[in-house]
């Protein structure tokens, strides 16, 4: 028999703090998340004497909406990991949450002399689209104590620990130090809502970056590798910039030392343009570290000393990712293909946080499968851990179950089937294909009822996502059916076919035919409905108009025109709808035929795979690539959104991964990488130089790293670790 684990959960009194109970369950809910008595900061406190040396404590706890929790003075744990969401239901408070674990061990400060202080910062509200709350004030903290001498205690938050209200903590990203903190009062326990599930990851790191004043001239310089101090002398606004080394997603920290008031406005940019503002007001010496996550490349500050003497500030930025103790590299010959794999890797590192993000600045939900999927194998050649995007594709389904198989991309619901594949055959984590099999099931019995009479899919709540382009100055975010319509029949084909491995695996023949049978009617309708034979070339979708009732701000009428653009083309190959001398004849045009438009980077992963299914990997890898080189050099620090501007004044954000795909493809490509069972236990490799001089190959797996090395007129030398099979 199971049991809950014990969530001891604590809060303000009601009766002292009637107005800091409650808050709103999402940024997205439409409700104002600053209203007063919503955003509210606590310290909660407790320190214990044991009298006897401590060997380890196992801690679980949460907050509710974000906590940074510290033991004995030492930073451990920044939580709760994210329950995911999509940009539909958010009406309604999302029924999961989750708790965090860590060890601490015997090295740690005080653990020896039987001393432990909990110290956690709790912050109340919703600030970000990833952030989800159960619209209540909470923290609970269970600690298994095991002592030197091998007995054991356990430890719980109760009425004994102390909160203190910071009212400094004014709202989203801003501090006023005139308001004191209030007097500490004895906390209450409270029901619990939350109901935990332990989250299967670790908890994200936090380190330090010390960024460099572009004026040394305002600075106290305190070591090469020690930050810098700005000065603001008494009586005088000072601005400046503090540049990083690279494109980082993290929180503020700063420490100021000051006798009188000092106003600071503090923007985090990635590069010239744009930014996300903090605003602090330091009335003495205070050290703040921000709980609202940016996305900074440099930190352009605004400091105005109103008081008699002089003010110091010491401005550092605290990067947050998810652990990567493994780091695989390949480099080659190349070394502007080196940078990009390079840059790609690191912002990756960066979008990896309790959940994958699209990016460090815009910080989106669940609901971007296509970056995740992208993401998650960037992630099996750099980094290996596949936990995270394991947890990814179970929250998704949990989603799918929660909004009856909808999601609000519906072209994105459907890469989550080849992302629950394509993590299964890297990870060979049978229980996965089990967990999600009900959510699969219910997500293809909703696309099932937008067949039309023709076969096809005619009646989808909309076309979205295709790319980030506009042709004709016509979102392909969500564009009309002549411009989103064969792209979605394909995704649906392609997850009809993964579907029947899903089930088969399983067991479930039955199921396993009903999808070969689905994708097997829907093949010749997508050809004859979908594909100009003379043209040799899909075309993206029909010019039958929508039912006027139909549409929405999602779903635009249709268009007349008949588009033939690359993307339909690409999918084509890529779930090789046709025989594979046909795949390769439609990427040739995709390659040579400069009228169908462009691809953004997200849907040149796409190509890539294609090329790689279709094995035209040597002629064209190299060639795609290329278009990587220019953004990156432009800028080195983060990973640019797009290589195009969909229109003149639009701002790309330089910290999303979902176009990081040369750290997938290019080691994939190199090493001819193929999955004979699951979990690397038998693999096929082929290595190619596909051009290049020479290049080294990392590729992580659960048995060790695979190491291939090549150069030109020599064999290649592979190394592969032990329980792995090669053919």
């Amino acid at each position: 028999m199971q049991f809950e684990p014990h969530e001891q959960w604590i809060w303000l009194p009601a009766d002292t703090y009637p107005d800091r109970q409650t808050t709103v369950h999402s940024t997205m809910s439409g409700q104002d998340r600053n209203t007063l008595g919503n955003y509210t900061c606590v310290r909660c406190e407790k320190s214990y004497s044991l009298g006897k040396a401590i060997e380890s404590v196992h801690i679980r706890t949460s907050g509710d909406t974000f906590f940074r929790l510290s033991v004995n003075d030492e930073y451990c744990i920044t939580g709760p990991a994210s329950v995911g969401g999509d940009f539909l239901r958010n009406e309604w408070v999302r029924p999961q949450h989750y708790a965090a674990e860590f060890t601490v061990k015997s090295d740690y400060p005080g653990l020896a002399q039987g001393l432990l202080a909990f110290s956690a910062m709790i912050r109340m509200c919703p600030t970000q689209m990833f952030e989800f709350s159960q619209a209540h004030g909470g923290f609970f903290l269970t600690a298994h104590v095991r002592f030197a001498n091998g007995t054991k205690t356990v430890l719980l938050t109760d009425e004994d620990w102390m909160m203190t209200v910071l009212p400094a903590y004014t709202g989203v990203g801003t501090y006023d130090g005139t308001q004191k903190p209030d007097e500490p009062v004895n906390a209450v326990r409270i029901p619990n809502r939350w109901h935990s599930l332990t989250a299967p990851i670790p908890s994200c790191t936090e380190t330090r970056v010390f960024p460099r004043c572009e004026d040394p001239s305002l600075v106290q310089k305190t070591g090469e590798l020690s930050p810098e101090i700005l000065i603001v002398p008494a009586g005088e606004t000072v601005e400046t910039v503090l540049q990083m080394d690279m494109i980082y997603t993290g929180y503020p920290w700063v420490r100021a030392k000051t006798q009188g008031t000092v106003k600071v406005e503090l923007r985090c940019a990635e590069t010239e343009e744009g930014g996300s503002m903090e605003r602090y007001t330091f009335t003495e010496d205070t050290v703040y570290l921000s709980s609202y996550l940016h996305s900074a490349g440099k930190l352009r500050v605004k400091a105005a000393n109103e008081g008699d003497t002089d003010a110091e500030l010491c401005i550092l930025f605290a990067p947050s990712c998810y652990p990567a103790p493994v780091r695989a590299k390949t480099t080659t010959s190349d070394k502007d293909l080196n940078l990009v794999t390079e840059v790609c890797a690191h912002t990756l590192k960066y979008c990896r946080q309790t959940l994958h993000l699209d990016s460090g600045r815009h910080c989106e939900p669940m609901a971007c499968t296509g970056d995740y999927y992208i993401e998650s194998l960037m992630t099996a050649f750099t980094f290996g851990d596949m936990r995270l995007a394991a947890f990814d594709v179970r929250r998704t389904a949990q989603l799918l179950r929660y909004n009856d198989g909808r999601m609000f991309h519906t072209t994105y619901s459907l890469i989550w089937v080849q992302m629950l594949w394509d993590v299964y055959m890297l990870t060979g984590e049978r229980e996965l294909l089990a967990d999600c099999e009900d959510a699969l099931t219910i997500l293809l019995e909703r696309f099932s009822t937008y067949l039309g009479e023709n076969g096809i899919i005619e009646y989808p709540p909309d076309y979205m996502f295709i790319d980030w382009l506009f042709p004709d100055e016509i979102s392909t975010h969500h564009p009309p059916k002549a411009l989103g319509q064969t792209c979605l029949n394909l995704y649906y084909y392609g997850a009809l076919r993964t579907a029947a491995k899903v089930y088969e695996t399983n067991g479930e023949t039955a199921m396993a035919a009903r999808m070969t049978a689905d994708a097997d009617a829907i093949q010749p309708r997508i050809m004859e409905l979908l594909y100009d034979g003379e043209r040799g070339l899909f075309f993206e979708g029909l010019n039958t108009p929508e039912a006027e009732e139909r549409l929405c701000g999602w779903l635009p009428q249709n268009v007349t025109k008949r588009y033939y653009r690359k993307h339909a083309n690409i999918l084509a190959a890529y779930f090789g709808i046709m025989d594979k001398p046909a795949c390769q004849a439609i990427l040739e045009k995709v390659m040579t035929d400069s009228s169908l438009g462009d691809v953004q980077p997200y849907f040149a992963h796409f190509l890539l795979d294609a090329i790689y299914r279709n094995d035209l990997r040597d002629k064209y890898t190299l060639q795609i690539l290329e278009a990587w080189k220019a953004p990156v050099k432009e800028c080195p620090y983060g990973l640019a959104e797009g290589f195009v501007k969909p229109e003149p004044t639009y701002s790309f954000d330089h910290s999303h991964a979902w176009g990081g795909t040369p750290a997938y493809a290019l080691p994939l490509a190199l090493s001819g990488l193929e999955m004979r069972e699951p979990g690397y236990k038998k693999i096929r490799l082929t290595p190619s130089l596909l051009g290049l001089q020479e290049a080294s190959v990392e590729i992580p797996t659960p048995y060790g790293m695979i190491t291939i090395g090549m150069k030109r007129g020599s064999a290649p030398v592979i190394c592969v670790p032990d329980g792995i099979t090669v053919e």
